[in-house]
């Protein structure tokens, strides 16, 4: 399979039906698209933009298809999204070339029947000027920013509906690719020299020892990467682990762990002295975690399949743990918009969770430890409300700082970070 339009539909249909995980489902097909450079990128941006607009793209469609959408054949619907996704967003690519296209992938398909249904709604939505709703009313804001109306309502009742929709904004535009320098192998300046060699131009970002990449790579082929001269982590991510600030020599907790990068920011600013006790609840994903530290030359990682809701006495003590725990993720939508699609009801037990982990956690901490709490989620129930509750319960704890990156204003991923200490 070499048709990049091709790989994005049969992506996105791993996602739809199977409910797959958007990263996940795009490299499995990637993997086997026999694809170069070029192509691998088109189809990359035609499924993120399909994920990213998949509400706003329904609304055209639904303009010029009389049955319900859910009643189109899969293999259709979704050529006719990345099709409209082409002609709505991706102005470098001719109008008659995504629905000549998109024609050309449906009668080479098992769905072939389908093919003159498609190129008549196509040429009908070319035909037809698109205007979207304008308003400030819920229907409007989720037609025109591809966000289903529980999770504006969340914005909105959290943060006031001015921040809503700049929150909004943020999620469709592209997420930079951030780095962290492995100081234990290079320094800032020397890997942004070698990374301009290579052709990957970068800025210095404000935080110390990171970079803003002006151009994606592929991790995986290299050089620089393979080597473990740096991994990737969000601004965000970074500077919550600053706040938490283990010292050399420290005994650390990873509550939840995977695939690794706050174990291995924690290690740099420990220089690689003291014990990191990195969990996860899978095998494989705690496999993660070490491969990334022996590429990363990093030996104080000890990687550990746990519960985190489950007290492990042969721990023993702390001087500081990091909980990062599963949340919502509604801070990173430009990152994995598939989660905008998830139903509500999914969320409904994090909460309990979160706290249960916190609680957990609060077990393992020496007097005078501390405990950073984090998501990369914006829901206020899931971050401040649970803990000002766990603060209540436990009198014996304080909240030292608390920060909610906004990514309007900060500049980073939504993420929410709180450091609580053991009096």
């Amino acid at each position: 399979m070499s048709n990049p339009r091709k790989a994005a539909v049969k992506a996105l249909l791993k996602v739809e039906n199977d409910s797959a995980y958007s990263n996940i489902a795009l490299n499995a097909v990637l993997r086997g698209s026999g694809l170069d450079g070029s192509d691998r990128a088109f189809a990359s941006a035609v499924f993120y933009g399909v994920l990213d607009r998949k509400i706003t793209i329904d609304f055209v469609l639904s303009k010029f298809i009389k049955t319900p959408l859910k009643k189109v054949a899969p293999f259709t619907l979704e050529v006719l999204r990345s099709a409209v996704y082409q002609i709505m967003f991706m102005d470098k690519v001719p109008d008659s070339a995504a629905v000549n296209e998109a024609v050309k992938l449906i009668k080479s398909s098992k769905e072939s029947r389908n093919a003159g249904f498609a190129n008549a709604v196509l040429r009908n939505v070319l035909r037809n000027e698109i205007t979207l709703p304008d308003g400030k009313d819920l229907r409007s804001l989720s037609v025109r920013y591809s966000c289903p109306e529980w999770i504006i309502n969340s914005f909105a009742g959290d943060y006031g509906a001015e921040t809503a929709e700049e929150l909004l904004k943020e999620s469709l535009k592209p997420a930079p690719v951030v780095i962290r320098v492995n100081t234990l192998k290079t320094d800032t300046n020397t890997l942004k020299s070698e990374l301009e060699k290579q052709g990957v131009p970068s800025d210095t970002a404000e935080k110390e020892n990171a970079l803003i990449l002006k151009k994606g790579i592929d991790a995986a082929d290299f050089d620089l990467y393979k080597k473990g001269f740096f991994y990737a982590e969000d601004l965000s991510s970074q500077t919550a682990v600053s706040v938490l600030n283990p010292k050399k020599g420290e005994r650390v907790l990873d509550m939840c762990a995977a695939p690794g990068g706050k174990s291995f920011t924690m290690a740099l600013l420990m220089e690689n002295a003291g014990e990191i006790v990195s969990c996860d609840l899978y095998e494989q994903r705690v496999g993660l975690i070490k491969s990334g530290a022996e590429r990363l030359g990093i030996d104080i990682i000890k990687p550990v399949t746990a519960d985190a809701c489950v007290y492990n006495e042969a721990f023993g003590e702390f001087d500081c743990i990091l909980c990062d725990v599963p949340c919502s993720g509604l801070g990173v939508l430009r990152r994995k918009p598939d989660i905008k699609y998830k139903p509500e009801d999914n969320f409904k037990e994090l909460q309990k969770l979160q706290y249960k982990i916190l609680r957990n956690a609060s077990k393992y901490l020496k007097k005078g430890g501390r405990i950073l709490y984090s998501t990369c989620t914006l829901r206020r129930e899931e971050n401040e409300k649970l803990v000002n509750s766990f603060i209540m319960e436990y009198n014996g704890f304080h909240k030292m700082y608390e920060h909610t990156y906004l990514p309007h204003i900060d500049k980073t991923d939504g993420f929410y970070c709180a450091l609580i200490v053991k009096e």
